[in-house]
Formats: structure tokens, sequence, C-alpha cells
């Protein structure tokens, strides 16, 4: 008999812990038919994002304000407003058609920070169809002025904000940049998060020796990076009220066993597949069923949560564990220690 690979997440029921997470893969029906085929257990939307809402309703304004000294009688000479088709309108259209196409729940995404007009368009959302919406906070605290306290307020209005506007589910997006996370993670699901994404990736600028200019790179992610969201989740499971997903750095199927075993309620994919494409999902899905068969697992929800900081003998093993051992056991490729001394240190 196989694996139950069921779970839930921000009380959706899913086939499986696999997700494809917010990316330019969300921006055709075609792709995202393949990633449910695929196996995916539900989709994230690529983000509309908080610049895309201000440069709309900058332009409908200068729009309508065109010709406003003209003749007064001269009415035919503005557009109608059906005439402007806005990026957040297409953006939701596409939702709306996403939902429709697809079998497998579709969950929105909002990026941005501001308590603008904008978090309004978190009920465009819900209307559109989504099964919830995950809120993306992408903000970098750049100005030595603002303290940390400040910066933390922000992110619990923000997401009371969005609270306020919609009722489906809620999830936050963020960064692992707070000098408490386990009191912000409280914070936010007090404020309304059903569920909390962890981690975002924040985009790393580089700087140009040729051109001497500062120029944003984006590098998809590597396994490697999985460490630090696997902590956390480990760390915060049993101890938030709320569902947990893991993101950065999932690229196999031994990648999302670890977050699921760590407490994750789904994985989150988006750089394998965009390296692979839409079968790779096929594949994880396969080697997850497989290794909990092998295993002797019966189902996801038996192995979720069995590694976290609460059920492993030596608790602090995700804190401050053989650290140490570890900086000062490490052997480089070339090791120092064996280096014949030199000069006057020579015996």
């Amino acid at each position: 008999m196989s694996p139950d690979l069921r779970t839930t997440y921000l009380g959706l029921e899913l086939a499986n812990p696999l997700v494809p997470s917010a990316s330019p893969l969300g921006q055709r029906i075609d792709t995202l038919r393949a990633l449910q085929e695929a196996g995916a257990a539900a989709v994230v939307m690529p983000s509309l994002f908080e610049e895309q809402i201000e440069h709309d309703e900058f332009h409908l304004v200068g729009a309508l304000e065109t010709g406003a000294d003209s003749n007064a009688e001269a009415l035919t000479y503005l557009p109608e407003i059906a005439d402007y088709t806005s990026g957040t309108d297409a953006y939701l259209r596409h939702l709306e058609a996403t939902v429709r196409d697809l079998e497998i729940p579709v969950i929105g995404s909002l990026n941005g920070i501001s308590l603008g007009g904008w978090v309004e368009h978190a009920r465009r959302i819900e209307d559109a169809g989504a099964a919830a919406l995950e809120l993306n906070v992408y903000f970098i605290a750049a100005d030595p002025a603002e303290s940390g306290a400040i910066v933390e307020q922000r992110y619990v209005e923000l997401v009371e904000a969005v609270r306020a506007r919609c009722s489906i589910p809620l999830a936050v997006k963020i960064g692992p940049f707070f000098s408490s996370v386990g009191d912000m993670a409280r914070r936010l699901v007090a404020a309304g998060a059903d569920g909390l994404v962890l981690f975002n990736r924040f985009m790393q600028p580089d700087i140009d020796l040729d051109e001497m200019t500062v120029d944003p790179e984006l590098h998809l992610s590597e396994p490697d990076e999985l460490r630090l969201p696997l902590r956390w989740i480990a760390i915060l499971h049993g101890r938030v009220d709320c569902s947990i997903a893991a993101t950065t750095g999932v690229h196999s199927a031994q990648d999302a066993l670890k977050v699921v075993l760590a407490g994750a309620d789904v994985a989150m994919m988006a750089s394998a597949l965009l390296r692979h494409g839409p079968a790779h999902l096929a594949t994880v899905l396969h080697d997850l069923d497989e290794w909990l068969a092998e295993h002797d697992y019966d189902s996801v929800a038996q192995m979720r949560g069995s590694m976290s900081q609460q059920h492993i003998p030596n608790p602090v093993a995700f804190a401050r564990a053989n650290y140490a051992h570890l900086v000062t056991g490490f052997v480089s490729p070339y090791d120092w220690r064996m280096a014949e001394p030199e000069g006057e240190l020579r015996a």
C-alpha cells in the first residue's frame, strides 16, 4: 500500500506537500497545467507588485487629467475608462482564468510593504477566486535612523491591514533578518497570518567594475540555502499556531523530506523547476513516495515534525550545539597545521 502523501496547508487539503512557489512559471496557463499534471498539489501565482499598482494608478490619473484645461464642450476628448487596461487588471484576469482551468488550489500573491491603497487588491485577488493569499513582504531596512521596533511594527500593521480586507487564508512570506524570528512569527500570527513562508530571498546588488554601476542580479537558489529555513522551521514547529511552508533551497525529494521532518506542512519549489522544467516535480514526487515506503512511513503526517527541535533528544542541535568544535575542528583542503614553518619559527 502506497504511503498517504496528503497534507494540510492554510486549511487547504492538498494531495501532497509539493507546491511551486511564485515564479515566472506561473505566467502561462499551459505551464501551470504542466505543473499540475506533474503532481503539484497547489500553486502560488507570480506576485502582483506594489510598484505595478502604483504605476497603473499614476498613469490612469495622468490620462484622466489630459486636456483638463481644454474647452468644456469637447466632452468626447477624454477616452472612456474602459479603454484603459492596466497591468493589475491583466493580472487579475490571468488569475481568474487559472482558477477556472486548474483543479488544484491557486494561491494569489501580493508583494510590497506600504500601508497604501494597494492592500485593497487583496480583496480583488480573493474576488478573482484565489483559494488563499500569500503576502510577500519584501523590505530592506536600509535607514540607520529607523529602529528594529519600527520595522517590525510596519510588518504587523501591514498584515493587519491585509487581513482586514480579505477573508481567505493568509500566508506571510518573510526574510530571516529579525533580531528574534520566533517572536516576530508569533506577532504575525496574532496579527492575522494563517501561515508563514520561510524564507524570502532578498536580491543582492553587485558592483560592475567596468561600468562602475550597481547592478542587482537574480541568482537561482542552491540546495545549501535550505539550511537556514530548515533550522527555523524546526524551532517554530509546535510553537506557533499556524501552517509553515519551506521555501529557498528545495531542489530534490531529500530537501522536501528534510523540511517536512523539521515540521513544514509544504515544501515550495521554484529554482529547481526553472532549471529543469515542470517534469522535475514528478521526479521529486516519485522519489518522495519511494523514500517513505522504504522507511516504513504510512503517511506524510506521521513524519511531520518528528525531527523538530521539540522532538529530538538534543534540542540545542538547532541552536549552538558543537559550534566551537565545528569551527576549530574544520580541516581545510590545504591543512595549514601541517605546513612547514618558516624563518624564526622553524625549530
